[in-house]
C-alpha cells in the first residue's frame, strides 16, 4: 500500500509537488493510487506494489475519471475518497456531445504519432497540436514507418514547420532501438501519451516502449494499402510502465478531432500570428483587408506564409462555431470554464 509517507515510491509513479500540496493534514493516512484504466462500470488503479483495487462510492460515474488521474483511497477498503486536481488534461469534444470527452490526465508529453505514408496529414496534425497546447502538455511529433520510404526527411521538415520549436522524431516502431530517440521524454516518473489515427503504429510503439511479451502486448493491425487507413486495434485507454522508469498511455485511434473551446491552443500553434496581432492598427483587425495590418504586412514581406494565415482563419472560425455558449444571469451569454 502506497501512502504519502513513501515519497520515493510516489515519485516513481509520477506523483510530484503539485499533487502533494493538495492533500490536507486530515488526509495524510489515505492511500495514493493512480488510475490505470477506465471502464463503464469500474476503475482499475496501480500503486508502487502493482495493480490495486479501487472501490467506487455509490452513484459514481466512471466517465468523470481519466487514465492518469491521481486519487485518494481509504486504507483496507480501498474506497475512493476523492480525485486530486489534474495538472494537465487531454480532452476533446465529439459530434453532438454536450461536454468534453476525457482522453488522459497528468500527461507530461504527448507523442503525436503519424506515419510516412498517405496518413501524413498536416491539417490533422495541427488539430492534435492544438489539443496538446490547450492541455498544457508538451507535444512531440513521432514519424513511424520510416523504413517504408526512401527518405523521411521531407515528412520531418513539413512537420517541424507546423509549430515553433516543435520536436520531431523519426522511428521504426518495430525496432528495439525505437525507444532511444524518445528517451528524453520517457525518464523515471515521466508520463507520455500517444495519439494518432488508426494504423500509424501506436500500439506497436507502446509494445516497444513497455517491453511487452507476446502474451501481454497490445494488439496490432494491418492498414489498407490504397489510403494507409487502419482499423482500431486499441479500444480503451490504458497505462503501461516503461522500462526506463516512465509511463505510457495508449489511446484509441481518433478519426475526427473537432476544434472547440480551445482558443489558447490555437494561439500557441500560430504563435507568429498571435505575436503580430497586437501591432495591428485596429484592435479587432481581421487580418484580411484593414489598413495598418501587421499580419498582412508580414505576408507581403515574405516573413509569414499566407497559407498559415488561411489555416489559422479556418480553425478560428470552426472553434467559434463549435464552442458552446451558455446562458448566464439575465440572459447574458457566458462560456463555461473547464475544470481540472
Amino acid at each position: 500500500m502506497t501512502g504519502l509517507n513513501d515519497i520515493a515510491a510516489l515519485s516513481r509513479l509520477g506523483f510530484g509537488a503539485y499533487f502533494t500540496q493538495q492533500v490536507t493534514a486530515d488526509e495524510a493516512d489515505l492511500l495514493v493510487r493512480r488510475i490505470s484504466s477506465v471502464h463503464r462500470d469500474r476503475l482499475e488503479a496501480i500503486d508502487n506494489t502493482g495493480p490495486v483495487a479501487i472501490e467506487l462510492p455509490p452513484n459514481s460515474n466512471t466517465a468523470d475519471f481519466a487514465v492518469g488521474d491521481w486519487v485518494l483511497a481509504a486504507p483496507y477498503t480501498g474506497l475512493l475518497v476523492r480525485r486530486l486536481d489534474r495538472q494537465t488534461v487531454l480532452q476533446r469534444r465529439t459530434e453532438g456531445a454536450f461536454g468534453q470527452q476525457l482522453a488522459a490526465a497528468n500527461v507530461d508529453t504527448l507523442f503525436i504519432v503519424t506515419s510516412c505514408n498517405a496518413d501524413f496529414n498536416p491539417a490533422r496534425l495541427e488539430r492534435y497540436l492544438i489539443m496538446a497546447n490547450e492541455a498544457g502538455t508538451r507535444p512531440v511529433i513521432v514519424l513511424t514507418k520510416a523504413d517504408t520510404v526512401d527518405d523521411a526527411t521531407p515528412f520531418a521538415d513539413e512537420a517541424k514547420a507546423l509549430q515553433r520549436d516543435l520536436p520531431v522524431v523519426i522511428v521504426n516502431a518495430r525496432s528495439p532501438d525505437a525507444i532511444d530517440p524518445l528517451m528524453p521524454w520517457c525518464g523515471p516518473g515521466q508520463t507520455v501519451a500517444l495519439v494518432g489515427s488508426s494504423g500509424v503504429g501506436k500500439s506497436t510503439l507502446v509494445n516497444t516502449l513497455a517491453g511487452h511479451s507476446e502474451e501481454t502486448a497490445q494488439k496490432t493491425g494491418a492498414i489498407r494499402e490504397h489510403d494507409a487507413k487502419g482499423r482500431h486495434t486499441t479500444t480503451a485507454r490504458s497505462l503501461h510502465a516503461i522500462a526506463s522508469g516512465g509511463w505510457v498511455i495508449d489511446t484509441p485511434g481518433i478519426r475526427t478531432l473537432y476544434v472547440s473551446d480551445i482558443t489558447d491552443g490555437i494561439d500557441t500553434l500560430f504563435a507568429e500570428i498571435t505575436e503580430l496581432a497586437p501591432h495591428c492598427k485596429f484592435r479587432d483587425c481581421s487580418h484580411s483587408h484593414e489598413k495598418g495590418c501587421a499580419v498582412q504586412a508580414a505576408i507581403k514581406e515574405g516573413t509569414l506564409d499566407a497559407e498559415r494565415l488561411e489555416r489559422w482563419r479556418q480553425l478560428q472560425a470552426e472553434n467559434r462555431d463549435r464552442t458552446p455558449v451558455y446562458t448566464g444571469p439575465k440572459g447574458n451569454k457566458t462560456l463555461r470554464k473547464k475544470k481540472y
